[in-house]
């Protein structure tokens, strides 16, 4: 398999179950903490190895590429004020080797569609697609995990992990035969089925090693559930052409595009990396920390 260089990340989303926080503000850019989850998921493709990030957006989204880019007058400003730490932060939110591109996708058409967006500037190469919405906490970052299988098994790889029967019908599920600990050999997938349909209850969540014959394959796609193009689909005709993986990363998965999740992913990570806790928010709170 040729190196993987690039990552595309669907960003055209409403995030319409966070309005009215999203009416003006991208969903993508809804903090954990001090860092949006955008920002967690860059960080991750970065310590993967990615060295392009390819972000597909959309209308209002314009936060994300001013996130970004560089901001002189709020460096000079910190600068002027010694505080070095937090200079060092908004100067190195992305390496200096790494480079951001953007492109639009112009109609609310599926994720099949908006990673499809991403054909021209991905070209004849294998590529990830990362999920904004699903933070994955691990000590290897999980895409960087997908990135090994897919080197070890030469073909393309999917984020999988075990959920409960009632909750099929929100995910695309996996069937196929297990060939390690951690890695099963796709026969087949389907978008969101029924409990009682679902062929298993092994759920493919946002990360994915995908092969460029994948954009031939979405070209071909009508729309499926949800009247929309769907990457579950492309994905199945994958299948028949190449093989295709899921594996179950090692970390801890916070659904984020829901407000359990989110809530659950500011407790989690606030504890595990700022030290917050209850006495130390009220220590905050009492010495007007801001």
């Amino acid at each position: 398999m040729k190196p993987i260089r690039k990552a595309v990340f669907p960003v055209a989303g409403m995030g319409t179950r966070f309005l009215p926080a999203t009416k003006a503000m991208p969903k993508e850019m809804l903090p954990i903490v001090d860092k949006p989850l955008i920002q967690y998921a860059v960080e991750e493709a970065v310590e993967a190895g990615i060295t392009e990030l390819i972000f597909v957006t959309g209308r209002n989204k314009r936060a994300i590429e001013d996130h970004f880019d560089s901001v002189p007058e709020l460096e000079a400003g910190l600068q002027a004020k010694h505080k070095t730490a937090l200079l060092d932060t908004v100067r190195h939110v992305i390496p200096d080797h790494v480079s951001c591109i953007y492109t639009r996708q112009a109609a609310p058409l599926g994720l099949g569609h908006a990673v499809l967006c991403a054909a021209p500037i991905v070209g004849d190469e294998p590529f990830a697609v990362l999920l904004a919405d699903d933070l994955i906490d691990a000590d290897v970052a999980a895409t960087a995990q997908l990135i090994e299988a897919a080197r070890r098994h030469d073909g393309s790889v999917l984020a999988i992990q075990d959920v409960p029967r009632d909750q099929t019908d929100k995910y695309g599920i996996v069937s196929g035969r297990r060939i390690d600990a951690r890695t099963a050999q796709l026969r087949g997938i389907v978008e969101k089925p029924s409990p009682a349909e679902a062929p298993t209850t092994l759920a493919v969540v946002g990360r994915y090693i995908l092969e460029p014959q994948i954009f031939d394959l979405l070209r071909d796609t009508g729309a499926g559930v949800g009247g929309e193009i769907q990457l579950t689909d492309g994905i199945a005709g994958l299948l028949a052409q190449r093989n295709v993986y899921g594996y179950q990363y090692d970390g801890v998965r916070y659904d984020c595009g829901s407000k359990v999740g989110f809530f659950q992913a500011t407790m989690d990570l606030g504890r595990k990396y700022h030290g917050l806790g209850l006495a130390r928010e009220e220590d905050a709170v009492l010495a007007g920390d801001d």
